[in-house]
């Protein structure tokens, strides 16, 4: 009998669960509203369930700030996320319960990240930032994840203001921290400073060159950090065609030829896998390898 894998992309907005083969085809697919604890794990559990007399293994990827540390009493807990309800929610151990097969639990930005390596023939060196909602990096180093006690929330690493937002003393939406890239950077800081959805606001306006201006700051970190092979940016905002080149553009004046890098073209890009489907084919590789161990 084949073997199946199965996939948990757990997002803030939304649940993405699939199930693959041993080539990692996708079976079947399906991504339902995040609501409630209670409701949105047993949909989930209700989906894999279909499937578990032929499941060698589930991957999670999820959104966070979770607890990876095996050690740890909370592991596999969301811990201080921000979203209603969801702090402190046990969410490996309430889905895990409910089968006999072993998981793999890591950042929804982490499988993401393994995804596109995957995809990327001789990468092994890889940056992955999902621009939407909030922002994530996972970051790979040799084929492992970069992380020791937990994850990187390199969401939350602060940059230096945009002349524009200076102005206006606009440090950002984030609750925890005034400045950090993901207050100045996701979103809905579009909205917070034109009062204006993003996929609403017209693309030569000023504040996608704002946008954009955090966004480069983040490669340059993740280049001086890490010197990964390839920078990829994911997310809705990525998701604007426009925004590629004044990332590319931004990034190459605020480098200013420090270190060297490939050329940026190749550098810079956006997701290699079809249909945001990043964190499913890494999920599926992350799945099979922890069920071959």
């Amino acid at each position: 009998m084949t073997k199946l894998y199965g996939s948990l992309e757990a997002g803030g907005t939304k649940f993405v669960c699939a199930v693959g083969d041993e080539q990692f085809q996708v079976v079947e697919k399906t991504q339902f509203p995040t609501t409630t604890p209670y409701e949105t794990i047993e949909r989930t559990v209700a989906f894999f369930k279909r499937y578990e007399d032929r499941l060698a293994g589930i991957a999670i990827g999820s959104f966070g700030p979770i607890d990876i540390d095996q050690n740890s009493a909370t592991y596999g807990y969301i811990t201080t996320t921000p979203k209603p309800h969801w702090a402190n929610v046990d969410l490996l151990g309430l889905i895990a319960k409910e089968f006999k097969i072993p998981f793999y639990f890591t950042t929804d930005v982490n499988s993401s990240a393994f995804g596109e390596a995957l995809v990327r023939k001789g990468v092994k060196n890889l940056v992955y930032y999902t621009i939407g909602t909030g922002i994530g990096a996972g970051a790979i180093q040799n084929g492992n994840f970069i992380g020791g006690v937990g994850h990187t929330e390199a969401g939350h690493t602060y940059v230096a203001l945009h002349p524009q937002d200076q102005s206006k003393e606009f440090t950002g939406v984030c609750p925890f921290h005034k400045g950090c890239l993901e207050g100045l950077a996701a979103g809905p800081s579009l909205e917070a400073r034109t009062g204006t959805r993003g996929e609403l606001i017209e693309q030569h306006a000023d504040v996608w060159d704002v946008q954009a201006y955090y966004i480069a700051q983040a490669a340059v970190q993740a280049t001086l950090m890490y010197r990964p092979q390839v920078i990829v940016f994911g997310g809705g905002v990525m998701g604007q065609e426009h925004m590629l080149k004044r990332v590319r553009d931004k990034f190459t004046a605020l480098m200013n030829g420090y270190v060297p890098t490939p050329d940026v073209a190749d550098y810079i890009v956006t997701p290699g896998v079809a249909e945001n489907g990043s964190a499913t084919l890494g999920n599926f590789a992350l799945a099979k390898q922890v069920s071959e161990k």
